[in-house]
């Protein structure tokens, strides 16, 4: 799984901000993680080779990666074999934060700052992410600052996932990247094309929408920026947090054929050399799935089966690609 979080805002001083945003405690450990995913996985079958850590937006990227050494150490993370950090690139002083952070670990693989920005933040009512409120809705790839600490990356031998709203693909994403082929980068959470069937649920709060009608607006310029980022061979995709996309997605037979069409239009775009299924795991089944878009989501187990079902008809060796190859050969996992 190369895609999960770890929270304890009641007890980490540095996730503050996280608890601030979040409203109030939010808590997912190691243990909720064995519990939720690798033990139903395991009764089914399915052999866990490990995961990979991604940030959850904390104070300082440096007590975050401490925290999970430490956990690590006590033996509750064993499976965990990397870690994606938090830095912010735009920073003055940021080679010395990559190197306190390279030097924090070396299961560090990678770096991550959440890029989401349309314009202000309006409380979730556009692609705008909460975490750009730190810089107050700058868009960061569109600032030679972030560019400057980007170019760094490849000096220390990181990665860079990337986590950015289709439009930021089209207009800046797409130029930015080319400039640095060496630097491995991938795409989270599907490229995140937005609620492309509209709601989940009707104004009444109870009623599904039937809507089946995608949003062509959206997936035009969702397909542009993805097609542009594909034909930039150190570019991947993350195959993760699909109720973003289609809220509910899994309440209805019309959502999962469209969800499993979008799904394999992007493995047709990059190949499943460069694509890798993700869990986000973190907090519940529709917090992982749907980012709050959606009270429902699927369970490890049932999300493994839509899975198996999306890639019908796939060679053996291209699953085992998209399960666990790509990952493996992207976070330098062998």
């Amino acid at each position: 799984d190369p895609h999960h979080h770890f929270i304890d805002t009641a007890n980490n001083s540095f996730q503050s901000w996280l608890r601030s945003a979040a409203g109030g405690d939010i808590s997912c450990l190691p243990e909720d993680y064995t519990r939720d995913l690798i033990e139903p996985l395991s009764k089914i079958g399915v052999q866990f080779y490990g995961s990979v850590h991604v940030e959850a937006m904390p104070d300082s990227g440096s007590e975050e990666v401490a925290w999970l050494e430490e956990m690590s150490a006590a033996g509750r993370c064993n499976y965990v074999k990397a870690f994606v950090a938090s830095c912010d690139l735009t920073q003055e002083n940021v080679e010395e934060e990559l190197q306190k952070l390279t030097q924090a670990s070396p299961k560090l693989r990678g770096i991550r700052w959440i890029l989401d920005c349309v314009g202000k933040f309006q409380g979730g009512k556009t692609a705008t992410h909460v975490a750009t409120s730190r810089h107050d809705g700058i868009d960061y790839l569109k600032s030679p600052k972030f560019e400057r600490g980007l170019a760094l990356l490849e000096k220390y031998n990181l990665s860079f996932d990337l986590q950015c709203a289709p439009i930021q693909l089209v207009e800046s994403a797409a130029v930015l990247f080319a400039k640095y082929p060496n630097l491995k980068v991938c795409i989270d959470h599907l490229g995140k094309p937005r609620t492309i069937l509209g709601d989940d649920l009707l104004e009444d709060g109870t009623t599904i929408n039937p809507n089946a009608i995608p949003d062509e607006k959206e997936l035009e310029v969702w397909r542009k920026g993805m097609k542009a980022m594909a034909a930039l061979p150190n570019v991947h995709v993350k195959l993760s947090m699909m109720g973003y996309a289609i809220p509910g997605w899994i309440r209805t037979k019309e959502r999962k054929a469209m969800l499993k069409s979008l799904v394999r239009e992007t493995i047709d775009l990059f190949g499943p050399n460069r694509c890798m299924v993700a869990w986000n795991w973190h907090v519940n089944g529709a917090v992982s799935d749907a980012d709050n878009l959606s009270t429902v989501g699927p369970d490890a187990v049932e999300l493994l089966e839509m899975f198996m079902w999306f890639f019908e008809g796939y060679e053996k060796e291209q699953t085992e690609r998209l399960f666990a190859g790509t990952a493996k050969e992207f976070y330098r996992l062998e």
